[in-house]
C-alpha cells in the first residue's frame, strides 16, 4: 500500500510518519503531484497557520490536486481545518472539501486558549474511521481554532461547547487531535484509516 504525506510545511510531519512505522507502513514525505495522485492514502498533516499552510499549498500547486483526490484522504490537525471551507484564522478560503467553518474558540474564565491536553471523544456517528472506539476515549489536542459540531462530524469533544474531532465528507477525513500523540487511541484511528 502506497501511502503519502503531503509536504505542506506541517512541523508533526516527523512524528505522524513515526506513527505509520510503527504500523508497518513507510509514508512518503513529498510534493510531488503524480506521486499524491497515485498513492493508496493521503494524508496532510499540519501545525501552524492556515494562511501560511494553503500558500504552501498555492506555491507547490497542490490545491486543484487535492481537490480532485478520490481516494481515502486524512487531514491532521491543521490538515483537518484546511479540507474545510473558511477559516477565521487569517480570513483564510481554505479547500472547501467539507463544508464547515473553522473558528476561533471564544477564551472565557476557565476555558485557555489554545486548548491542549487531553479530552475525551464523543461518537456522534457509526463510520468505519471510528471502529473500535469506545466512547470517552481520550486523544491529545493543541489547538486554538476549531470545526463546529455540525453534519460532517464522527466524534465529537468538549472545550466551552461541542467542537468535531473526527469529521468525513465522502473520501476526505480528518482528525483535530494528534494521532501520533494520543496513544493506543490515536494508533487504532490511523490504522482504521489505513484499512479504508
Amino acid at each position: 500500500m502506497a501511502v503519502v504525506l503531503v509536504d505542506a510545511g506541517g512541523t508533526n510531519i516527523g512524528s505522524v510518519r513515526y506513527a505509520l512505522q510503527r504500523l508497518g507502513v513507510d509514508a512518503a514525505l513529498t510534493a510531488d503531484a503524480a506521486a499524491i495522485r497515485a498513492a493508496d492514502k493521503v494524508i496532510l498533516p499540519g501545525v501552524g497557520a492556515a494562511g501560511p499552510g494553503m500558500a504552501r499549498l498555492r506555491e507547490s500547486g497542490l490545491v486543484d490536486l487535492l481537490r480532485s483526490l478520490t481516494q481515502p484522504v486524512l487531514g491532521v490537525c491543521l490538515g483537518m481545518q484546511l479540507l474545510c471551507a473558511h477559516s477565521e484564522e487569517g480570513d483564510t478560503a481554505c479547500l472547501g472539501l467539507i463544508d464547515a467553518p473553522v473558528r476561533r474558540f471564544a477564551e472565557r474564565p476557565g476555558l485557555r486558549v489554545p486548548h491542549m491536553g487531553w479530552n475525551g471523544l464523543s461518537v456522534r456517528r457509526e463510520h468505519p474511521l471510528l471502529a473500535g472506539l469506545a466512547e470517552g476515549e481520550q486523544a491529545y489536542f493543541v489547538h486554538s481554532y476549531a470545526v463546529p459540531a455540525g453534519e460532517w462530524t464522527l466524534a465529537a469533544a468538549e472545550y466551552g461547547g461541542p467542537f468535531s474531532a473526527v469529521v468525513a465528507c465522502g473520501n476526505f477525513h480528518g482528525m483535530q487531535f494528534h494521532p501520533e500523540r494520543s496513544a493506543a487511541v490515536g494508533a487504532k484511528l490511523l490504522k482504521n484509516f489505513l484499512e479504508l
